[in-house]
């Protein structure tokens, strides 16, 4: 329920207002004062505060500056028959959201309202993210709140106190780095985390990098070195990409992983260390172990536990969580003005397929906060059905594709039970059950 007080002395205003505004509020007080306006404050809550500037007992401004002392934060709407530039700045010095000269005609007053409404509501939905962003960044700053990523967070509190390998697997993009460091940061190892992304190297130069090298061990090597297992020591290692790795090398990482000692390369020594191994892969290790490309022994020894991260495409609501976690972060970062998506904006994000899972959403935002413009016109790829993106003269076939896709995801979600996706699509059942009767899919 709506509710709206007015601070005014003139019964003509009163009146006015009460007439006018019963399309907009359920309850509507008038006060001729400030005293009887606070009176009535102390009594009720109100969404929305429109008060004359000049009342009989003290200043609307002094009094508004006196309600924001004491923790009111109602919204303020100041009307005045008396503008000047000094008011106007004194009015919004105390937060007033709009600046209404008398006379005025009933359009100029019922659009000030909607934007003032709708800047509140924008302001309590920001407040409901952040607090829903705060409670899903308790392990290591991973975002969500479907099934899955619950199910990834249990695992991770579970496995991080435990000596144990764990494989991460998930396609590019979807945060296994993310995952490792979350591991690592709730475990109670006291070493670095150090990582190496097994792709990018040859067998030769991985080897080095890992164990480590003597003087004179190759051409080039002019002074001994420690590799990564020694920056590790009493830490984490993580190895992304592990289907990578040359077979040369899984036999080294196998002995490794077996009797916690490393040889640098050109050395006699055995040196032991003290390291915890986490892996990652964006392949189908068992496939690429039954294809010869990866040493059976080596998955089974890396497969203690596994935490498979879903897809982007598979997460639902997170892309809209996600979405304001990247414009938050990268608004500060970037040092320009956040962005503001409406509900058609994030239809299109949810409706997108997103190939490049997380790493590509954080791209998008921030080559919109860049550009300033909405994070769907920076979208490159397909949308989730697989079909070619259209061109930019087709927004209209566009929206009603995006509407219509989300819809049916919804009530696929939903086991197809019409009024619980109807609560979730935030619309009546009549109006869920018309849509699809123009769709033929009832």
């Amino acid at each position: 329920m709506k509710s709206v007080l007015i601070v005014d002395d003139e019964p003509g205003i009163q009146s006015f207002f009460q007439r006018g505004l019963t399309s907009r509020f359920d309850l509507i007080e008038t006060a001729g004062d400030a005293q009887t306006a606070h009176a009535l404050l102390e009594r009720c809550h109100f969404d929305l505060l429109i008060s004359d500037i000049r009342l009989p007992d003290r200043s609307g401004v002094e009094w508004v500056t006196e309600l924001r002392d004491k923790g009111n934060q109602t919204p303020v709407i100041f009307i005045t028959a008396y503008a000047s530039l000094e008011t106007a700045i004194d009015a919004l010095r105390v937060g007033a959201m709009d600046f209404i000269l008398k006379p005025f005609r009933l359009e100029q007053v019922l659009a000030a309202i909607d934007r003032c409404l709708e800047h509140q509501q924008l302001r309590r939905e920001n407040f409901v993210l952040r607090r829903q962003l705060e409670q899903h960044l308790e392990v290591g700053g991973i975002v969500g709140e479907c099934e899955a990523v619950h199910s990834v967070c249990q695992i991770i509190r579970q496995v991080a106190p435990m000596p144990s390998t764990v494989l991460i697997e998930g396609e590019s993009g979807t945060g296994k780095e993310l995952a490792a460091r979350a591991i690592h940061a709730l475990s109670n190892r006291k070493g670095n985390f150090v990582s190496v992304n097994c792709g990018a190297m040859t067998a030769e130069l991985m080897e080095s990098e890992l164990f480590g090298h003597v003087k004179g061990a190759f051409t080039g090597a002019h002074q001994a070195r420690e590799g990564l297992f020694a920056y590790a020591n009493s830490g984490t290692l993580f190895l992304d990409e592990i289907g990578e790795m040359p077979l040369a090398m899984q036999v080294h990482l196998l002995r490794v992983l077996d009797e916690q000692r490393i040889r640098q390369v050109g050395s006699n020594r055995e040196t032991p260390i003290d390291v915890r191994i986490l892996a990652a892969t964006n392949r189908e290790l068992g496939q690429e172990v039954r294809e010869g490309k990866f040493r059976q022994d080596l998955f089974y020894r890396l497969n203690v536990l596994s935490i498979r991260l879903p897809p982007l495409r598979e997460r639902g609501r997170d892309v809209e969580l996600l979405a304001q976690h990247f414009i938050q972060r990268l608004s500060g970062e970037l040092g320009v003005n956040p962005l503001m998506p409406d509900k058609a904006e994030i239809m299109r994000l949810q409706a997108y397929g997103w190939p490049g899972n997380v790493r590509e959403l954080k791209n998008v935002i921030e080559r919109a906060l860049l550009l300033g413009i909405m994070p769907s016109q920076c979208l490159t790829g397909t949308p989730a059905n697989g079909q070619p993106k259209r061109e930019a003269d087709d927004d209209l076939i566009l929206l009603e594709e995006v509407e219509k896709r989300h819809i049916l995801r919804v009530l696929d979600m939903e086991d197809c039970n019409k009024s619980a996706a109807a609560r979730l699509l935030g619309i009546s059942r009549k109006t869920l059950e018309r849509k699809l009767n123009a769709w033929a899919l009832e």
